[in-house]
């Protein structure tokens, strides 16, 4: 097995804090040259299908997600939802102690050290993908992740999401979007802006 040459078409790969064995393959590199590499203490398996070069080092930006990314691309179809997403949005103080992923609720996947999978039955709702230390991840929007926080979190939570997002510098809050997802999930948002708002 020529190893410089498979290991060299995977280099941008080797620099990230993670990647899937389906990123390997869309550069030729197969299942067996990663086991190969595994051996050869060229790669480290962080999980099923989930690897990382042996020289990675994290910069503080990279070290501060690096679990949560490794985390939602162990799930296959997961997004980063509720505690995780409003951490990433900077829109809440809690620290999340597990990261939050959705799955569809017709999926039979199972809870994972420090993950709290969370079953949702609208996976397609305000679902993008972001940039998180150059690895695009997918996550639940803002304003999904608000109607969210007050479907399955606590009041507290959710209204202090709500009026940060609100009060937030940058990126405004899409109230029009909000609303959208709010009837879309049966749930009234009204009162909670109104409050928030005023």
């Amino acid at each position: 097995m020529k190893n410089s040459n498979t290991l060299k078409a995977i280099d941008q790969l080797l620099i990230r804090p993670s990647f899937t064995i389906a990123e390997a393959k869309e550069f030729g590199v197969s299942a067996a040259h990663l086991g190969y590499y595994i051996k050869k203490g060229l790669i480290k398996r962080l999980g099923r299908g989930i690897y990382q070069g042996a020289d990675y080092t994290a910069s503080p930006e990279n070290f501060r997600w690096e679990d949560l990314i490794d985390a939602v691309n162990s799930v296959p179809g997961g997004a980063i939802c509720l505690i995780s997403a409003l951490a990433i949005y900077e829109i809440t103080d809690e620290i999340p102690r597990q990261h939050w992923i959705a799955v569809s609720h017709t999926t039979s996947i199972d809870r994972g050290p420090n993950v709290k999978i969370m079953r949702f039955r609208n996976m397609d709702l305000g679902k993008t993908k972001m940039d998180l230390a150059g690895i695009s991840i997918p996550i639940f929007d803002r304003e999904r992740t608000i109607i969210d926080a007050f479907r399955l979190l606590s009041r507290e939570t959710a209204i202090k999401a709500l009026k940060m997002a609100l009060s937030a510098k940058g990126e405004r809050l899409n109230l029009r979007r909000l609303q959208a997802y709010a009837k879309k999930l049966r749930f009234n948002i009204a009162p909670y802006l109104l409050t928030a708002t005023t």
